[in-house]
């Protein structure tokens, strides 16, 4: 076990408490955000209705329950999420081949136009945050935060991913 030295170990735990302050900052930016964007997607929905969206954008066609455990999301509430959506056109639905009882759902062709343009708003706002840093700065930014919601541990010799 190493030993720190007093002045450095109150160093880092003043960093440490530093980062925590700054995570907590990213993570009520982001949850602003996704506010915003949930009402840019449609206003007469709840936040969740994007996360489902967005889901059903980026991996396709789904059981409802599929998108549930995806989402971390009660069953019941999704259920009743994506009837809203479907009343509001966002959503079409199908049988499922395999089970006439489940249905399969995906965005129509105004949710995805709606999703679409949620995002290049989304962008336009994490580009203006952005626009000035250098490509050095991005690049590693994105390392860290990779290297910070890694699975894996970082090896204690190179600081690296294992």
């Amino acid at each position: 076990m190493q030993t720190i030295s007093s002045s450095g170990g109150e160093r880092r735990r003043e960093i440490e408490l530093a980062l925590g302050e700054r995570i907590n900052a990213l993570i009520s930016a982001t949850r602003a955000l996704s506010e915003r964007s949930a009402a840019h997607f449609h206003p007469r929905l709840q936040p969740a209705a994007f996360h489902v969206a967005r889901w059903l954008y980026a991996f396709g066609p789904a059981r409802p329950s599929e998108i549930a455990e995806a989402l971390g999301m009660d069953r019941s509430s999704t259920s009743t999420l994506i009837g809203k959506m479907r009343s509001l056109g966002l959503l079409d639905s199908t049988p499922a081949p395999d089970d006439r009882r489940a249905i399969i759902v995906r965005l129509s062709s105004e949710g995805q136009r709606r999703v679409a343009t949620t995002l290049q708003e989304r962008g336009k706002e994490f580009y203006a945050r952005t626009r000035h840093w250098s490509t050095e700065d991005l690049a590693r930014l994105v390392e860290l935060l990779g290297r910070l919601t890694s699975d894996r541990p970082a090896d204690p010799a190179t600081g690296l991913d294992r």
